[in-house]
Order: structure tokens, then C-alpha cells, then sequence
């Protein structure tokens, strides 16, 4: 009998990655982040999963989780590091800890001799500071002998219908080629929109919602159906309170606008890039970020609901988030979108090699 490719997710927060894995068939073993609640969510939607709550700066924590899996094959170690020490709207020091945060990555795979190795971070990692962790990175495969690929993928072109663009390393054991990355699903430009993706959910003007309630909408589109699948409750779509204020300033913005769009003298406490950003219908949404106050609703005067960002993050509505609200919110906006996880998943496969159990 054949065992499952097995995987473990470092830096997991909530587990958009590894979801993406499991639905391809892989075994998740195992995710590891500093972050409690995301962990539980982590847990709660990866079937028979563990969690290791840890600091990846501690060398004992490689220890710790080597220990934790006794001895079992590792198949796929997968990571995406945090990005704020690369990321545009980060502070980009360049002697930020979590910028050296990959190390854990390869500490772990001297140990545990993975087939695969994938990192994940934000595009500026390749350029900035003269591209240090990027050749960091690379020096660390050619050093485990491994061959190496890298890529930016872009979001929509993997069903996600959101603008996203993330940076991929894909390492292989020697033997196992080199890998190519998947094709682009949808072509021609021809992506998932906002409405493709949430104008099913409950309006939520009136009434702000349960964390656990009942769909009033029939799906209306193939991706709707797929983020359903099933699914009969309703989970995390819960409306925030605007003041007059704020509803007042939303109001004025047109579809696919910003704060540019405003009249003088409206909004003028937010005047930076993504501020006031009310989503297009018609179009892929804006990167979904950690935060939960700059981006709006294409039809409603209200900030998106933590499912409509999952919707927009490709997280089928079987994923129940929890922890506080911010919290929610900060765990979707980091995670990589599970449809990029898959169609890197389904790829992967290509090139392992399934041993006998």
C-alpha cells in the first residue's frame, strides 16, 4: 500500500499553503508558527494535523519538532517566512531578524532530508539589498546539492481572484530534475472578479451577522460553487460597524477608486496609496493585507467581512477561522492563497517519488 507525500509547514499561520497541499492529497504532518490563534485554525481544518507553537529563531525548536515526528518521512518542507523585513510596506532594515528567518528552513532539512524544499515571500526579496536573501537562499540548495528554481507567480492566474504576486523558491533533491513551475490556468486576462467570487454572501447592511449562520443566496458562478462546496453553514461573514464618518467617506468613493477620487477636503485622514480603495466588481480585488481598514466593499459602504476575504484568498468556506476579529483578519491577509498551494501541489507531484509504505 502507497503512503501520502507527507508535508510540514514552517511559519504556517493559519495554513493557506498546506491547505493547498492537502487538497491535492498530500498529508500535512505538521504546521509550526509563533502565532496561538492561528494555530488553531490551523488545526481545526487540516485533517489529522499537529501544531507546534514555536519560535523559529531557537535552534531548539528544530530539535523540538524532529522529536515531535519521531522518525516519520518527510516528503515537502514548505515555508513562507515572514516578509516584513522585504516587503514594500515593511520597514526593510536590513538587519531584521525575521529577514535570516529562512535559515530554519534548511537547519530542519539537514535533518529531516526532504525530497522538496519550498520558500515563499514577497517579490522585493530578489532585488532588495542587493538581492542578499535571494542569494542566500540559492547558496543554501547548491550547498544540500539540490537543484533550484524560482519564480513570481501571479495570483489570478491561478483561479485567485486577487492581484497577488508571490515569490516561489522550489528546491529538489538530486535525481529528481529540475522543477518547472504550472502554466497559468486562466489565460487571455480573463480572471475571477470580485463578484465572480462573493456576490452570493449576505449584504450585511442591515444587520452585521453571525459567526456561524445561513447562506440567503444561491451560488451564481463556477467559482462560488467551488468555494461552497458543499458547505452549509455559513461561516465568519460578520459586518463591522462604520461610524457615519467613515460610511459618509466610503460612500463618496466610485467603484475601482481611492482616496484620489474623493472631493477636497473628504477623507483627508487617510491619504496614503491604499487608502479609501473601494474594490472593482468587474476585477480581480486588491492584495488582501493584515489589516482591515483601507479597503472596501465594491457595492457596500463597509470594509469586506473576514469571509469575503477568504473568498477573495481562494479559502473554500468549509475554512473556519477563529480568534478575534483582527485576528482573523490578520491571519487571512498572510496567507498564500490555497489555489497557488494546489496548482503548486499538483505539480510537485510530477516530480516526488512515491515510496512503499
Amino acid at each position: 500500500m502507497k503512503r501520502k507525500l507527507k508535508v510540514i509547514d514552517l511559519f504556517s499561520g493559519c495554513g493557506g499553503f498546506s491547505y493547498g497541499f492537502q487538497s491535492a492529497g498530500f498529508h500535512v504532518m505538521l504546521g509550526v508558527d509563533n502565532d496561538k490563534a492561528a494555530l488553531t485554525t490551523f488545526k481545526e481544518n487540516h485533517k489529522g494535523s499537529k501544531v507546534f507553537l514555536a519560535d523559529l529563531h531557537r535552534d531548539q525548536a528544530i530539535d523540538e519538532i524532529v522529536n515531535m515526528i519521531g522518525g516519520e518521512k518527510v516528503d515537502v518542507i514548505i515555508a513562507g517566512p515572514p516578509c516584513q523585513g522585504f516587503s514594500l510596506t515593511g520597514t526593510r532594515k536590513k538587519n531584521d531578524e525575521r529577514n535570516k528567518l529562512f535559515n530554519a528552513v534548511f537547519k530542519l532539512a539537514r535533518r529531516v532530508n526532504p525530497q522538496a524544499i519550498i520558500i515563499e515571500n514577497v517579490p522585493g526579496l530578489a532585488a532588495l539589498y542587493d538581492g542578499f536573501a535571494k542569494n542566500a537562499i540559492l547558496d543554501e540548495f547548491a550547498n544540500m546539492g539540490f537543484t533550484y528554481n524560482s519564480q513570481v507567480l501571479f495570483a489570478p492566474d491561478y483561479e485567485v481572484p486577487q492581484i497577488r504576486k508571490r515569490l516561489f523558491f522550489v528546491g529538489l533533491k538530486p535525481g529528481l530534475g529540475k522543477f518547472e513551475f504550472p502554466e497559468p490556468v486562466l489565460k487571455d486576462n480573463i480572471y475571477n472578479s470580485c463578484s465572480d467570487a462573493i456576490s452570493d454572501l449576505p449584504a450585511r447592511i442591515s444587520e452585521v451577522g453571525l459567526e456561524e449562520d445561513q447562506y440567503s443566496r444561491n451560488p451564481i458562478t463556477t467559482y462560488q460553487i467551488k468555494m461552497r462546496n458543499g458547505s452549509d453553514i455559513l461561516y465568519n461573514h460578520v459586518a463591522t460597524r462604520h461610524t457615519p464618518h467613515v460610511i459618509n467617506v466610503i460612500s463618496q468613493v466610485p467603484e475601482g477608486g481611492n482616496h484620489k477620487d474623493l472631493p477636497a477636503g473628504v477623507g483627508d485622514s487617510r491619504k496614503f496609496n491604499e487608502a479609501w480603495t473601494r474594490y472593482h466588481s468587474q476585477k480581480p480585488s486588491k492584495t488582501i493585507d493584515t489589516g482591515h481598514r483601507n479597503h472596501f466593499h465594491y457595492q457596500y459602504c463597509r470594509i469586506p467581512t473576514v469571509r469575503e476575504n477568504a473568498r477573495l484568498q481562494s479559502f473554500p468556506d468549509s475554512f473556519k477561522v477563529f480568534g478575534t476579529r483582527t485576528q482573523q483578519y490578520k491571519q487571512i491577509g498572510n496567507a498564500v492563497p490555497p489555489l497557488l498551494g494546489f496548482h503548486i501541489a499538483n505539480k510537485l507531484k510530477d516530480y516526488l517519488v512515491l515510496q512503499e509504505k
